[in-house]
């Protein structure tokens, strides 16, 4: 089977630091290659990949004020497409673009939601020929038609075990409303717990004004953008990860992550995560920083061996590419 990766270029694949849609894509292209599949990776040209690495934009848009994502996520499209022949089937990472001209792809496209950025971009969804998967149940859209759902895989080698983690609070994410962050500091300081805070600032203002101020480098730590090889030290290291969101989250790559780890998660009832964590095992869910506050009082009571064993037994990269096989075999059936 020949499979064409569509992947984004706003950021390197794998991303050296961020880039959650890169990692998912490369984590695919790895996995599949592996398994004897001609992949085709169509990403930044500056990508590590066994697969077949393809493309016409040098790096990532967000990593150079050379490059104007609008025009050069149209030309990487139109260049992957054109291709398009030669394939037995297409799957795309890029959202809404490649969409809109998903009749002139000449091989059978598969698209993972990564998320709706809101409801204007539906059109583009509607319209097309395109066969689409949905990161989790709850991330899916009424108006579509979808032929699985497919929870993220990660790579369990980066993300050791730690038996004993440690008595911080640690947040991993972009630094935005959404992701609850001034929430956090706020949970952590009525817990009486130091929050390590790990991230890019996606909010210039919101950092400026409701965060910046009250990292004090003691009870407020703020490591900036982490990238793999330490990820899996910062998350393990913690009693628990919070993720006190404002937003339903489609997915939540490093709550995964942290509970592969051994840490268990204190997060919102909002979105996926209901899906993700196992109450009482990976996890607690709550509703209000009362609660959370009330939930890291008590996180010593999940086995944080059970808790990786649960992450790693659901969300393994492996799992995620086997899960792909089969849907890609059923399209080119």
């Amino acid at each position: 089977m020949k499979v064409a990766l569509l992947g984004p270029i706003a950021w390197r694949t794998p991303p050296l630091h961020y880039g959650p849609w890169e990692l998912i894509t490369s984590l695919l292209a790895e996995g599949l290659t592996a398994r004897g599949v001609d992949v085709t990776l169509f990403a930044t040209l500056d990508s590590v990949t066994t697969a077949t690495l393809d493309g016409v934009a040098a790096t990532g848009y967000e990593e150079s004020e050379a490059i104007d994502g609008r025009v050069w996520e149209a030309l990487h499209v139109s260049h992957a497409l054109a291709r398009a022949s030669e394939f037995d089937l297409v799957h795309n990472h890029l959202d809404w673009l490649p969409l809109a001209f998903s009749t002139h792809c000449a091989a059978p496209l598969l698209t993972t939601v990564h998320g709706f950025s809101g409801p204007h971009i539906l059109p583009a969804y509607r319209r097309a020929d395109s066969h689409y998967v949905s990161i989790s149940d709850s991330d899916r859209s009424p108006d579509l038609d979808y032929v699985a759902t497919v929870h993220h895989g990660v790579d369990l080698s980066g993300l050791p075990f730690h038996p004993d983690g440690g008595d911080d609070l640690v947040l991993f994410g972009r630094i935005h409303p959404d992701k609850g962050t001034d929430l956090a500091i706020e949970i952590a300081r009525r817990a009486g717990r130091r929050l390590v805070m790990c991230g890019i600032v996606q909010d210039r203002r919101f950092f400026t004004e409701r965060v910046e101020p009250l990292i004090d480098g003691d009870r407020v730590v703020y490591l900036g953008s982490v990238g793999p090889d330490e990820r899996g030290t910062i998350l393990g290291s913690g009693a628990a990860l919070l993720h006190p969101i404002r937003f339903a989250e489609p997915f939540g790559l490093s709550v995964v992550e942290s509970m592969a780890c051994g840490t268990p998660v204190v997060a919102y009832r909002k979105g996926s995560m209901p899906e993700v964590v196992d109450e009482g095992v990976t996890g607690r869910l709550v509703d209000s920083v009362d609660e959370a506050v009330a939930a890291v009082g008590r996180i010593a009571d999940i086995d944080r061996a059970a808790c990786s064993a649960r992450a790693r037994e659901r969300f393994s990269a492996a799992r995620m590419v086997d899960q792909y096989l089969e849907i890609y075999r059923k399209i080119v059936r």
